[in-house]
């Protein structure tokens, strides 16, 4: 941490330095980024006197020994946090083409918890599942058969693991973001209704990787889920816009991509409806993408965000607390079985 005299003398302040930004404090207000030019700085108002004590969760994040790996997880304990959702992250440069390729994929992610939880001292669930978009580019190798039968495989693998809670639950699965064939979707739909299928039969939560098409995907993912029995509580979409009302998300749980202006979005489409929710940032720790999607300070800064502006707008408090109890430990425990702390 350094003072820093800036050639505008109002903009003297302190450098706060770390691995993956710079952040300023000038008064008794704070800059986030590396902004130098008051055009471009995001000022944030001095903290308020209440706020949040209890546990602080990115519902999903990756991370990889090629990149930051624990050190990421320090940076997110360091701002605040207390447990992470982590997720398993093919390497699309070497699918597995196996159960034997899966299970040694897997056990890299297990790994990377268990070195964590001793490095870092947060609490670990690990989401385990072969990637949607990881069978489209099999698809396209191996053909759609060979590709599917792959993936069920994998599928199968994951969920041996919550049943033996190495992991919490299956993800990410679901279907391509981006547009493909018809006849690839609606091999995407069925090959999803089967992971639906044996996910419920094991009563294992999943974390769903799916395109952006507004209220729509949300309808079509519930029907899917309708059709599989699966519990609409456990059917989480990950990487969800932040628009929480029912009508929208058709009542299913999902978590938000917390980017900025997501806090007030938040706020103004939660009406304590019983669909759960929770905030992420979907880490890639990819070297070649750094801080992509958000980085791993990101979730506790929207917690405190999401404190002062609930507070500024003249909430209660005791409400503020309860709310963000379920969304960090409560709904957690329904969903996954598993309770942070």
């Amino acid at each position: 941490m350094r003072r820093y005299d800036h050639s505008l003398s109002e903009w003297t302040g302190i450098c706060i330095r770390n691995e993956f930004q710079e952040d300023w404090r000038i008064g008794n207000k704070y800059i986030f980024g590396d902004s130098r030019r008051r055009r471009s700085a995001r000022v944030i108002p001095p903290a308020t006197e209440w706020s949040w004590q209890g546990p602080v969760v990115d519902h999903h994040i990756h991370l990889d020994k090629s990149g930051h790996g624990v050190e990421a997880a320090k940076a997110f304990k360091a701002s605040g946090g207390t447990s992470i959702l982590l997720v398993h992250k093919p390497d699309f440069s070497s699918l597995p083409l196996d159960g034997d390729g899966y299970r040694a994929a897997y056990s890299s992610t297990l790994e990377m918890a268990d070195y964590v939880r001793k490095m870092v001292d947060i609490d670990v669930g690990v989401i385990l599942g072969p990637h949607p978009v990881a069978w489209d580019h099999q698809a396209d190798e191996i053909g759609i058969k060979a590709a599917s039968e792959i993936h069920l495989e994998a599928v199968s693998i994951a969920l041996e693991h919550v049943n033996e809670r190495d992991a919490v639950g299956l993800g990410e699965v679901g279907r391509p973001h981006y547009a493909v064939s018809e006849e690839r979707w609606s091999h995407a739909n069925d090959l999803l209704l089967d992971v639906m299928k044996m996910a419920k039969e094991d009563g294992s939560a999943v974390q769903l990787h799916v395109e952006d098409n507004a209220e729509e995907t949300c309808r079509s993912i519930d029907e899917i889920r309708s059709k599989s029995g699966l519990d609409r509580k456990k059917t989480v979409r990950h990487y969800a816009p932040a628009n929480l009302s029912d009508t929208f998300r058709s009542k299913l749980p999902c978590t938000v991509s917390v980017g900025r202006g997501s806090i007030a979005q938040i706020i103004d489409s939660w009406n304590d409806g019983a669909a759960y929710w929770g905030m992420e940032t979907d880490y890639l720790d990819d070297p070649r993408r750094p801080g992509a999607v958000l980085g791993p300070r990101t979730v506790p800064r929207r917690t405190k965000e999401f404190c002062d502006e609930w507070i500024r707008l003249g909430k209660k408090k005791q409400t503020l607390d309860e709310l963000l109890h379920r969304v960090n430990r409560d709904w957690i425990e329904s969903v996954y079985d598993w309770s942070p702390d």
